[in-house]
């Protein structure tokens, strides 16, 4: 592990650990037949999974963030095999979703093709969003019914690949399925649950997000309406205020003996709803919105992470449940100006224990979750995304480039995180400068 007490980390010693980091992704692709790269979650098993949460196309957006970071080609030619990795799944694979299927596939293909050229990424993407769409059946795909697994995100790639039309209906669904609260509105996440989930992964602000980028894309006012329904339902149910932001995983609790009342990531937690109050910002121009983030923001630095005060507390470095989600955050702040000395002192410290926690050796660079009521508690280094390498590099790199004063936009943009402005950051530390917490 890299040492922090009392040694500097320093930002080309980050950027050296996303190469180092890369370098073990790379490692552990699998050739297809056809001259394609498919990735498995776990690197020790054979099977591979083509999708953004798990697989090969959330492994796309790390090889397109380090082509436009080095400017290196190479990577940009291991997106395209990767590319026909994705591409020659899109048949057979079972799921339609954004994270769990071909929505996610088309998305990362059509970036493919748009960006390098790619005629054959561009037709596979076009074939992958022909399939999700003859298999909706006008209110769902199956069982999910959120952002995640079911329509919320559906319709966001719909919308990222230029098809509004049929992203409105997609999402028009939710008029009809929303149930009525004292505060707003709420989904069902699946059918014959009891739970209710509040954030952004299964719950009602990931289905909110989803309704006010489509409507307000397409001028759907009604959509912009039964989305502020569903954040006031959520906003209503708040436990940190005034000053914090902390709404619980769901209400009655989903599997209590299993699952935490109270999470802090991207999510079930307020990392992930300060991505809709900053959308919210963006299109209403409203400083409630602004001032809701900035709770959120209040909460999650003050919430103890990321170490790890007790077992079950922050076992976590991925994108999607653990540290590199809030440094994801932490450097939206950055690169918006929002409190940014403060922002990057936290992202620093992110990136101090990001850097503390990798395994490196002649290998590369990996990473490692915990769980503690397993045996053993330190699970498998994963590649992925959403719990693995791809996520937590992505993130590291572009720490990097603010560092440095560079362009804040991801090569990739994410279709529930906000875009933040194209104008490059003025350096906050010079390269190279110190970055230990």
């Amino acid at each position: 592990m890299t040492a922090v007490d009392g040694t500097a980390v320093r930002v080309d010693e980050v950027e050296g650990l996303a190469v180092d980091g890369l370098r073990w992704l790379v490692s552990a692709a699998r050739e297809t037949a056809d001259g394609g790269l498919a990735w498995p979650s776990d690197p020790s098993q054979e099977v591979t999974d083509p999708t953004l949460y798990s697989g090969t196309a959330g492994i796309v957006a790390v090889l397109l963030e380090a082509w436009r970071h080095f400017g290196d080609d190479s990577h940009a030619d291991l997106a395209l095999r990767a590319g026909r990795g994705v591409a020659a799944a899109v048949d057979a694979h079972g799921d339609d979703s954004l994270y769990f299927g071909r929505s996610g596939m088309a998305l990362v293909l059509h970036t493919l093709g748009e960006q390098l050229g790619d005629t054959a990424c561009g037709t596979a993407a076009d074939r992958a969003t022909a399939l999700v769409r003859a298999h909706f059946d006008g209110e769902r795909w199956g069982e999910l019914f959120e952002l995640m697994g079911g329509n919320g995100g559906i319709g966001l790639a719909a919308l990222a690949v230029g098809d509004p039309e049929f992203a409105v209906l997609v999402v028009e669904p939710y008029l009809r399925a929303a149930e009525h609260t004292p505060w707003g509105v709420t989904w069902a996440w699946r059918p014959g649950r009891d739970a209710r989930m509040h954030h952004m992964s299964h719950g009602t602000l990931g289905i909110a997000y989803a309704l006010a980028r489509v409507g307000h894309a397409s001028g759907r006012a009604d959509l912009v309406d039964l989305a502020l329904a569903g954040v006031a339902d959520v906003v209503a149910r708040d436990e940190g205020g005034p000053e914090g932001f902390l709404v619980r995983h769901s209400t009655p609790q989903h599997l209590p003996d299993l699952i935490e009342p109270i999470s802090y990531g991207w999510c079930h937690g307020p990392t992930g709803d300060a991505q809709i109050f900053r959308l919210l910002r963006d299109t209403h121009g409203d400083p409630a919105w602004s001032a809701l983030a900035d709770r959120c923001w209040h909460t999650v630095t003050r919430s103890g992470l990321p170490q790890r005060l007790r077992p079950g507390f922050w076992d976590n470095n991925g994108r999607c449940c653990g540290t590199a989600g809030v440094l994801a955050l932490a450097c939206d702040r950055v690169a918006e100006g929002t409190a940014r000395s403060q922002a990057y002192d936290f992202a620093r410290t992110l990136v101090a224990d990001l850097a503390a926690r990798a395994v490196r050796d002649a290998d590369g660079a990996r990473w490692s979750n915990v769980e503690h009521r397993a045996t053993p508690s330190v699970l498998v280094p994963r590649t992925d995304w959403a719990q693995g390498g791809a996520g937590i590099v992505r993130e590291l790199l572009r720490f990097v480039r603010l560092s440095r004063g560079g362009d804040p936009r991801y090569a990739l943009t994410w279709p529930d995180q906000p875009q933040v402005s194209a104008q490059a950051t003025d350096p906050i530390r010079r390269a190279g400068a110190d970055v230990s917490s």
